[in-house]
């Protein structure tokens, strides 16, 4: 009876395990793909190509930002490496570290940060959500 009944759980809780979704080699390929043309993007200073990868109800506050701080002008990133992709257990949430290098006139000295960012699967495609620290701090909080 024992053996049954830890048969039963077993195989309960495999069944339960095959449903939970996994990203396939394809979308994880995407992520990549994503945070790279996202940093390569304000890299050099693709803006309006790199909003595209922010969801859209922070699109505004973003571009709203890169106005107010002048970024287009002012901003420039030197250098960026991306340090480490970390994806939730459901397969849909990614959490991306960078070190950023960058310049801000009127100062000329070079600000090193290490940059978070959570990224989210959303209607087939990965979507910048929020990102702290480094040049774009608080643009989406």
């Amino acid at each position: 009876m024992t053996r049954l009944l830890a048969v039963l759980l077993v195989s309960l809780l495999c069944g339960a395990c095959s449903h939970t979704k996994k990203k396939s080699a394809s979308e994880l390929e995407a992520l990549k793909t994503t945070v790279e043309d996202f940093h390569r993007r304000v890299r050099w200073k693709d803006y309006r190509f790199a909003t595209r990868y922010v969801v859209p109800e922070r699109r505004k506050d973003f571009d709203k930002s890169l106005k107010e701080n002048k970024d287009e002008q002012d901003l420039d990133v030197t250098e960026y490496d991306i340090e480490g992709i970390e994806m939730d257990e459901a397969g849909d949430r990614a959490t991306v570290t960078s070190r950023f290098s960058w310049t801000r006139l009127p100062s000329l000295s070079v600000q090193r940060e290490t940059v978070t960012s959570e990224f989210i699967f959303r209607n087939g495609q990965w979507l910048l959500e929020t990102q702290t620290g480094g040049p774009f701090d608080g643009a989406l909080p």
